[in-house]
């Protein structure tokens, strides 16, 4: 397992600036997530080549993994039985810089909506966060608003976006974008790219207003950072569910 700075992908590969590899296997992970209850964690295939490692850590924790990669409509339900919660789908959805409807309605009636994530990680324009593809090389003509994603909701379950410009850096997050999120998405939506501390979790819970998820790679101590140490951040979340929890039962109990 690697950590690599996003905005280095290519598909030759040349030019990728890796942060990190991990001495340990991705089920190590995987079970060390699943031994601490910390669910909704993503397992990237980055290129071709890594589907057993991919397999390992699903089957290390079966439902407690969302899987991305060069998912689409044929390979999407094999992930799904491999121990995924949900398919990550990017890429496929679009053709030649534009949004494939038909491909979209295609992957959400053969896994269901409720196991499907839009990916719709960007970088920053003039006329707005344009989407991109292809190992985030290829610019669409898909800008987010609250319109893309209230229409794009029908098909999903959950948005990941990562914020390209920044993400792998430790820099600190692109905090407009996490406000904008939290006003745009109607679904649960995580935000990655550029999180250095604590203070950045912090951050997303105040300005994402409690509505947007924080996902923290390269500073993390489990992957070789120095920003944030995993015992923190998963202290941190285990407070953050309990008060949504307890949210949700106040709302229920007035809505009873």
């Amino acid at each position: 397992m690697v950590q690599i700075v996003g905005g280095t992908l290519s598909d030759s590969g040349a030019g990728v600036r890796t942060h990190f590899t991990a001495a340990e296997p991705p089920e190590w992970f995987a079970r060390r997530y699943r031994e601490d209850d910390l669910r909704g964690g993503h397992v990237i295939a980055l290129g071709p080549g890594n589907d057993q490692a991919a397999r390992a850590a699903l089957a290390a924790w079966p439902g407690g993994l969302q899987y991305g990669g060069g998912v689409h409509s044929g390979n999407a339900a094999d992930w799904l039985r491999a121990g995924a919660s949900h398919v990550i789908v990017t890429s496929w959805i679009f053709r030649d810089g534009h949004l494939d409807e038909e491909r979209l309605g295609e992957l959400a009636r053969r896994v269901g909506r409720e196991r499907l994530v839009l990916d719709l990680s960007c970088r920053r324009r003039a006329e707005g966060y344009v989407v991109m593809t292809d190992r985030w090389q290829t610019a669409t003509d898909l800008v987010l608003s609250a319109a893309v994603f209230e229409r794009l909701a029908a098909s999903c379950a959950e948005f990941l976006v990562h914020a390209v410009d920044v993400e792998g850096l430790c820099h600190g997050i692109d905090a407009g974008l996490v406000v904008s999120l939290a006003d745009w998405s109607p679904l649960p939506v995580t935000y990655a790219g550029g999180a250095r501390s604590l203070e950045d979790l912090e951050r997303v819970e105040k300005e994402g207003r409690g509505r947007v998820d924080l996902t923290i790679g390269s500073a993390l101590d489990l992957f070789g950072g120095t920003g944030v140490r995993y015992a923190d951040a998963l202290a941190f979340n285990r407070v953050r569910v309990r008060g949504r929890r307890k949210e949700e039962g106040g709302r229920m109990k007035d809505e009873g």
